[in-house]
């Protein structure tokens, strides 16, 4: 018996449907760490065909330790170099650091600084649509490499989609020098990767949000490489940079394969943002975080005391006291957490924490005495 002819029309081929999931993924195209990499910069920019006008966003004590010299490296490689002195990373000091920028005619940037200088560059980056690349002198989070950053409003914290660096330049030679608190509290940050993805799988789970395994393993990945390690970093030694870096700049490359924060922010993030708006005097974002993420692995029924034996190996906070806040400012941040962000489903749920549940929670993991 012979089989009919289909009609084009109506003949349900693979071909008649069409698949539409697009997306963009963008990452540093040079990442240098080591000790003395600093002096790869002007041959970096070169690499990446830059114009010959460009800016160095940094900050006052940051500019003596990295922002000075790179400009000086540029501009002995013929390159024409403005400085731009950035202060804290508001809306405003974005606004004004950008006009700047604008007035110097630059067509690329260097950001040399901590968190906040880095945080304040790409957003000029990605206002002004000119390519930027990292120069880090701290790693106190994991913002160095990824598409994020945090601007600081009026008592409160707010993240905001940015550049991706084009290059990231770390120099364990200059990291070295800056507070260990601040590699501890970067070290913190990753090591809350754990529930932030715990956090990912439930709202798949319950809300049918979309994932990524990818981005997921890398943000596990990081987290597990920094536990693992945890007894090698230590303060004022060179190594201790070398081991901590690369997972906190493969923290930022697993947001840019996510396209959100979602692999490396979850429920700890929440209490870190909340704390931030309750506390009379917040501590470092990365802290907090590891702080928040000994508790939301409890909620998670996972083993909180191996998140807490890790941050204790480093020498980053465990309890309210090490953070400086009070009893009461954990409490309230943690009731209020589920507020901060009310489209990212985590283990808070819709209604977040009762005061009771809060000060048991807080209680029972040794958050506070």
């Amino acid at each position: 018996m012979g089989v009919p002819n289909s009609s084009p029309a109506t003949d349900p081929r693979p071909s008649d449907f069409i698949f539409g999931k697009a997306r963009g993924m963008v990452f540093p195209r040079v990442v240098l760490v080591g000790h003395g990499v600093l002096d790869d910069l002007a041959s970096t920019c070169r690499s990446f065909d830059f114009p010959e006008r460009g800016a160095v966003i940094t900050g006052p004590r940051t500019a003596l330790l990295a922002g000075n010299r790179a400009a000086e490296i540029l501009e002995k490689d013929g390159f024409r170099v403005a400085t731009v002195i950035a202060g804290e990373a508001t809306q405003d000091e974005v606004d004004r650091v950008a006009a700047a920028v604008r007035d110097t005619g630059a067509r690329f940037l260097v950001g040399a600084g901590g968190g906040s200088k880095i945080d304040i560059t790409k957003v000029v980056s990605a206002r002004l649509h000119i390519p930027f690349l990292s120069l880090p002198t701290s790693a106190a989070h994991d913002g160095i490499s990824s598409p994020r950053a945090s601007l600081h409003g009026t008592g409160s914290v707010t993240s905001q989609n940015a550049a991706v660096p084009v290059g990231v330049i770390a120099d364990t030679e200059l990291i070295v020098q800056a507070p260990f608190r601040l590699l501890a509290s970067g070290c913190a940050d990753v090591i809350s990767n754990v529930t932030a993805v715990l956090d990912w799988k439930l709202a798949v789970r319950l809300r049918n949000e979309e994932y990524s395994s990818t981005a997921a393993t890398l943000s596990e990945y990081a987290a597990q490489e920094v536990i693992d390690h945890a007894g090698s970093i230590k303060p004022n030694l060179e190594e201790s940079i070398w081991i901590a870096i690369r997972p906190i700049l493969v923290a930022g490359i697993s947001m840019s394969v996510a396209g959100s924060s979602r692999p490396c922010s979850g429920s700890e993030h929440l209490f870190s943002h909340a704390l931030d708006r309750v506390s009379a005097h917040p501590s470092l974002h990365g802290e907090q975080c590891g702080v928040g993420a000994i508790m939301m692995m409890y909620l998670h029924g996972g083993d909180w005391r191996r998140l807490k034996s890790a941050l204790l190996t480093i020498g980053a906070p465990t309890t309210a006291r090490e953070l400086g806040v009070t009893r009461e400012e954990v409490v309230r941040a943690l009731v209020m957490a589920h507020s901060i962000r009310p489209d990212r489903y985590t283990i808070l749920g819709d209604n977040g924490l009762s005061r009771e549940a809060a000060e048991r929670l807080a209680g029972v993991t040794g958050v506070v005495e």
